[in-house]
């Protein structure tokens, strides 16, 4: 093992990521060392690298990413049920506080004091990255490439759904049918929802059919909207914009649920009276819970989802973090190494 790793690293915001060598890390008390076969390059890395999101730690080296997957390298003191060469995922989280109301209740994934892989920590843009053990994902064979997005997008999906108790036979209605909204258009016919999936791309949309879709719904007509008023049972927002919330408000019915699962910063349209009025219970989610990782693992053994990804060399990660924030991306892109 070398000494030190390729890294992509963030060097001042919305720049080019500069690739270069630099120290390899090693684990600490509690952690382990993953050598990466792949990173996927998520949404929330764009808003991360533009400095739109931050939480006030700095991570030193500013290695962006957080779906990784590879193997184990090295493990730290005191960790157990771990073996050198065993699969292993790196997430979203690196730890939390773990005295919070929240962690008691196994739902770190809330937790207020968090700190998250490439936002407060060093992430997944390099061949190696540092884990806690408590929250590394065990992952079973298969390509990395594909595995990797299901670290943070396929765990979002998955935990969306969860999010809003989603039943057989209810109609679901997914907004933004981009990587995330792929997992989740799979997950919900998975569980015998009807599926009707909106997007303003012909080419998303009709990859949201052949995943299992029942209808497919331009966003940008308000025509095709107001035919669907109040037909959907629950209403999940992967969009990062304001623009799905009035066409969600409209298509789900009197005490349905909304659920958003995108990054939107921007104040969203809601009128209390008509909360009221309607009953709709509206609920954010975040990321999995390590229960949800497990099961979207055991999932992938058994029957595994479709999905588009590109490979990439890490030179091209800030290529990458363009292409999505100009919604340029032909699909999820997966750095290997």
């Amino acid at each position: 093992m070398t000494e030190t790793m390729l890294a992509a690293v963030l060097v001042n915001y919305g720049s080019p990521l500069v690739v270069k060598r630099i120290p390899r890390p090693e684990p600490g008390p509690g952690q382990l060392l993953i050598q990466l076969e792949a990173s996927g390059v998520c949404h929330s890395d764009v808003h991360i690298w533009e400095g739109s999101y931050h939480t006030g730690n700095t991570p030193d080296p500013f290695i962006l990413g957080h779906e990784g997957v590879g193997t184990v390298a090295a493990i730290g003191e005191g960790v157990e049920g771990w073996a050198i060469g065993d699969r292993a995922g790196a997430a979203w989280l690196h730890d939390t506080c773990g005295t919070c109301i929240e962690c008691r209740a196994g739902l770190h994934n809330f937790c207020q004091s968090q700190r998250a892989h490439g936002l407060d920590v060093p992430g997944t843009f390099a061949e190696y990255v540092v884990t806690n053990a408590a929250f590394t994902a065990r992952v079973p064979g298969g390509e990395a490439s594909a595995l990797a997005p299901l670290m943070c997008a396929g765990l979002t999906a998955y935990g969306a759904l969860d999010r809003a108790q989603l039943e057989p036979g209810e109609c679901c209605a997914v907004f933004g049918c981009g990587g995330l909204g792929q997992y989740a258009i799979q997950f919900a016919k998975r569980r015998g929802a009807h599926v009707i999936a909106v997007d303003r791309d012909p080419s998303k949309l009709a990859l949201s059919q052949a995943n299992g879709a029942s209808l497919a719904v331009n966003g940008a007509d308000a025509t095709e909207i107001e035919t669907l008023r109040a037909r959907a049972d629950v209403c999940i927002n992967f969009a990062p914009t304001t623009g799905t919330w009035q066409p969600m408000l409209d298509m789900v019915r009197p005490l349905g649920r909304v659920v958003a699962a995108a990054m939107v910063s921007e104040p969203v349209p809601l009128n209390q009276e008509w909360l009221t009025g309607s009953g709709i219970t509206i609920t954010g989610t975040s990321v999995g819970t390590m229960q949800q990782m497990d099961a979207l693992m055991q999932i992938q053994v058994k029957d595994p989802l479709t999905s588009t990804v590109t490979e990439i060399p890490i030179q091209d990660a800030g290529r990458a973090l363009r292409e999505l924030a100009e919604g340029r991306a032909p699909a999820r892109y997966a750095i290997r190494f």
